[in-house]
């Protein structure tokens, strides 16, 4: 886990011996359960640092998670980012979302394993769990690194962000076009946008070869009570 250790220290990421052998012990667990279901396609356990755990922390520094308390992952797969955030910061609360029911049923087993209290996952459709008044517009911060496009997740992630919280998602090289495509959704979801270069933030990490265009979206305005649409309808068809 040295390679783990070296990017915490370049990206000012505080954690202990402990936190990181709970990060090794989470790692094998996934690796693991992989063997019985479809949990992720990376099994090299370097690529699975670099990829999964270094990649999801990669936002960590910035003042809208720092100062956050409440966050919730859309699409967390198998936890990711948001494991990996509840790990580093275990006095935020997380709340996990995967519309896969195998993968958050093992996702919980391995949150309780690992004596990770601070962070629920729990099985249901973005689209759904978006227009109970419990979830509604009650986070500081909505994280997502689930594929989709802007618009798509911005239907999914910024009805559960309260007004003055903040969406962020990780995009690849694309995320000036994906930004602007989606720009119509956003605003018309409560989002504001200022400029790309305060939209979009490049971070890396070196001696990793990874980086990522993380985009920032500040919610001003409540969500119009008709979104997110039925299941399936911001995929099929995007603001």
């Amino acid at each position: 886990m040295k390679q783990l250790e070296k990017a915490f220290e370049e990206l000012n990421i505080s954690a202990n011996k402990e936190t990181i052998l709970k990060f090794e012990k989470y790692m094998n667990l996934v690796l693991a359960w992989n063997k019985k279901v479809n949990l992720t396609a990376i099994t090299d356990k370097d690529d699975f640092i670099k990829k999964h755990f270094i990649d999801s922390v990669l936002c960590a520094g910035f003042d809208e998670i720092t100062n956050a308390k409440s966050l919730i992952d859309i699409g967390t797969g198998a936890g990711f980012p948001g494991v990996p955030l509840a790990l580093i910061f275990p006095c935020k609360q997380f709340l996990l979302v995967d519309s896969l029911g195998k993968r958050i049923k093992i996702l919980n087993e391995i949150l309780t394993e690992l004596e990770i209290t601070n962070a629920l996952a729990i099985h249901a459709r973005a689209e759904e769990l978006a227009h109970k008044k419990e979830y509604r517009e009650k986070f500081d911060v909505c994280v997502s690194r689930a594929v989709a496009t802007l618009a798509t997740l911005a239907e999914y992630c910024l009805p559960f962000v309260s007004v003055g919280g903040t969406f962020v998602s990780y995009k690849g090289p694309d995320a000036a076009k994906e930004l602007k495509q989606a720009e119509k959704a956003i605003k018309l979801l409560g989002g504001t946008l200022n400029d790309d270069a305060k939209n979009i933030r490049k971070i890396s990490v070196q001696d990793f070869e990874l980086d990522h265009n993380i985009i920032i979206v500040n919610k001003m305005q409540k969500t119009p009570s008709r979104y997110p649409r039925k299941a399936g309808t911001p995929s099929k068809e995007p603001i």
